[in-house]
């Protein structure tokens, strides 16, 4: 490593950088678990500069940027109401004027971008690519390195709320030998990283990336946790046989048995000779592949398509907000006034964000890679034939509530399981507490003498 790339955000994703001769200050900003990057000016990349070094990151939005946002919002174009009284066509007209109301005339920006900018935040090139990730490294000796993976319609902010619990765990009850080094990496194409210009950044492709991003930290040990996307990726590392990664936690395992995935596609009735928790699970499955995925066969089939996404943050917002129906449920209420897992502005931050990386297309092309890997099918919830330690987390309103004997099929080596009685898809950002719980228990076997050398 020998400069330090300061990186501001400018207009739709632009990025500008400036480049000056701070070795030792990079260095300490790795190493320290809470210096934030000082501001500096802008320029471009130096002739010879090595895009493979750790360079610290910053976010700085320009003013002008929020401006036209709000300009955008209060122009909206928008459609007649639905024609139903609940939302089965769709995320409805009322839902959608709150929000927009409130984002245009209320929510604060900068109050993410603060928090953001609290964590240390670097940038590095991989395999071709610029990714960024927040590295924050606990004070406690022996904390084992976990590397944190979001989904969509998420990002890093997703994951902001289980840093500390993790890197500070006495300060939530917990033990110091419970500790993490965090590193919460944005994937290719989502929001600070770079947007892929070619083809070939499938989850694999990702999952590779992750550990070359460890290695180049200096972790030779480490474990690895995901949802959403985050899961499938995680999932497919531990199949790749890095020596490095030690176990994984999911919070949506990819533990559907063929047979039962199959089914469920079809829309078939529920197989006999289930118990009453894999039925509800089926169950479950069924809604999700027969109504409640309809942006994932969209985005897997056509994701250049969706240009309204990109040029309207009304249009973004109702795109990303139909997720599945119990999370617009949830998200629905924090706009009707309703205490909840998220607030208005969890919501907005994470939208926001989107917008302002302009990332909409870009983050949709990771289903049509996924659909491309597996030669036209999706594949979102498969056994992949992972073989280390896994541990994991089952939520009631997730996609599907994993039950144990699915899990422990899908997994051999399967070291904690916990069945939660409330909590949904995004659970890091909903449940931040319980999940911070799970990935502290999930991991503790794995603590000892075999992992200390991940200390660097």
């Amino acid at each position: 490593m020998n400069s330090k790339d300061q990186i501001e955000l400018t207009p739709r994703g632009a990025r500008r950088r400036n480049l000056t001769t701070r070795t030792a200050v990079a260095l300490l900003a790795i190493a320290s678990a809470a210096i934030p990057v000082a501001a500096g000016d802008n320029s471009t990349t130096g002739a010879g500069e090595d895009r493979t070094a750790i360079r610290p990151f910053k976010v700085k939005i320009p003013k002008a940027e929020l401006t036209d946002l709000r300009s955008r919002i209060k122009a909206t174009k928008w459609p007649e109401r639905e024609t139903v009284q609940d939302a089965s066509q769709g995320v409805q007209l009322a839902t959608m004027q709150k929000l927009a109301r409130y984002w245009a005339t209320e929510y604060d920006w900068r109050k993410i971008e603060a928090k953001l900018n609290a964590v240390p935040n670097f940038i590095t090139e991989i395999d071709g690519l610029d990714i960024h990730f927040i590295h924050v490294r606990s004070k406690h000796e022996n904390a084992l390195p976990v590397i944190v993976t979001h989904g969509w319609p998420g990002s890093i902010i997703e994951q902001l709320k289980i840093i500390d619990p993790l890197v500070n765990p006495t300060a939530h009850g917990a033990s110091a030998s419970d500790a993490f080094h965090v590193v919460i990496p944005s994937m290719p194409g989502y929001g600070f990283s770079g947007k892929p210009a070619a083809t070939g950044w499938d989850p694999a492709r990702i999952a590779r990336a992750w550990v070359v991003l460890m290695k180049r930290l200096g972790y030779t040990k480490f474990v690895a946790q995901g949802g959403d996307w985050g899961a499938i990726v995680v999932d497919v590392m531990a199949t790749q046989g890095h020596p490095e990664l030690i176990a994984i936690h999911s919070n949506m395992p990819g533990a559907i048995p063929p047979e039962i995935d199959k089914a469920a596609a079809s829309g078939a009735p529920t197989p006999s000779g289930l118990s009453a928790e894999e039925a509800r699970a089926y169950e479950q499955l069924k809604f999700v592949y027969t109504k409640g995925v309809g942006y994932a066969y969209q985005m897997g089939l056509r994701p250049q398509t969706l240009y309204g996404i990109v040029d309207s943050p009304v249009g973004l917002a109702a795109y990303l907000l139909d997720h599945d129906a119990r999370s617009y449920e949830l998200i629905a209420r924090a706009f009707d006034g309703q205490p909840g897992g998220l607030t208005r502005d969890d919501v907005l931050d994470n939208f926001t964000l989107t917008w302002l990386t302009g990332t909409g297309i870009s983050s949709a092309k990771l289903y049509w890679e996924r659909v491309r890997e597996l030669s036209g099918q999706f594949g979102f919830f498969n056994i992949k034939g992972v073989s280390i330690p896994v541990a994991v987390s089952a939520f009631p309103d997730e996609l599907y509530q994993t039950p144990r004997s699915w899990a422990e099929r899908a997994y051999p080596k399967l070291i904690y399981y916990k069945k939660h009685d409330k909590g949904g898809h995004f659970a890091a950002w909903e449940q931040p507490e319980l999940l911070s719980e799970d990935v502290r228990a999930g991991f503790r076997p794995l603590r000892g003498a075999n992992t200390t050398a991940s200390n660097r």
